[in-house]
């Protein structure tokens, strides 16, 4: 996994579970490789981190991007949803953090009742072979930005993010209704078929 984020790679380890695999992530290699994600799209940068990881260890790697995307910012903070509260056009995201994320999205989000508050997670999946790219998928979830942080579970903006179904944040769902229903669960069962196949090609290689 193309991710030093602990959270991120115990959400998609519980997702894939199930696959024949030993899984690990740049926490477990020592000089990884510096990734810059300046890519337009979370799908170009899924994609470069895929290739960039599985260059530098020889194996089959899932790179992963996602972000929020509100309706009434169109379609912001998007590709800089880790960075949103910094300077968006700074890959490094200086002095970026979940809780500042939060704010700046309430502060800028203030004047707005609950239905123009529409949002929606992406989450794109890119798998690469070395310097191969073996596929790229994509996930959405579909919820409202709410009015006060919610929730102790997950991180990113699940505190503010609601899902009207239940009437409650990804934060106060909790793992065991998110991961069946979130944008990265969507991408993952996509890219799950992708590692299935890959395996069974390279069964006997």
């Amino acid at each position: 996994m193309a991710t030093k984020n602990k959270k991120k790679l115990a959400e998609i380890k519980e997702i894939l579970k199930g696959l024949d695999l030993k899984i690990t992530s740049l926490a477990n290699y020592s000089r990884s490789p510096r990734i810059i994600e300046n890519g337009k799209t979370f799908k170009e940068n899924a994609l470069k981190k895929a290739i960039k990881v599985s260059r530098f260890t020889k194996k089959l790697t899932l790179g992963e991007d996602s972000g929020l995307c509100v309706e009434a910012l169109g379609g912001r903070p998007g590709v800089y949803s880790s960075r949103f509260c910094g300077k968006p056009a700074c890959p490094a995201g200086r002095d970026k953090s979940d809780l500042k994320n939060n704010l700046k999205l309430l502060k800028v989000l203030d004047n707005l009742s609950l239905h123009k508050r529409k949002a929606h997670y992406t989450c794109a999946v890119a798998l690469a072979d070395k310097d191969r790219p073996v596929g790229v998928v994509e996930g959405k979830c579909y919820g409202v930005i709410g009015f006060k942080l919610k929730g102790s579970f997950g991180f990113g903006y699940d505190p503010l993010f609601i899902i009207p179904e239940y009437k409650k944040t990804f934060a106060e769902l909790g793992p065991a209704i998110k991961h069946k229903i979130s944008h990265r669960y969507h991408a993952l069962k996509k890219a799950k078929k992708l590692i299935q196949k890959y395996i069974e090609q390279h069964k006997y290689s």
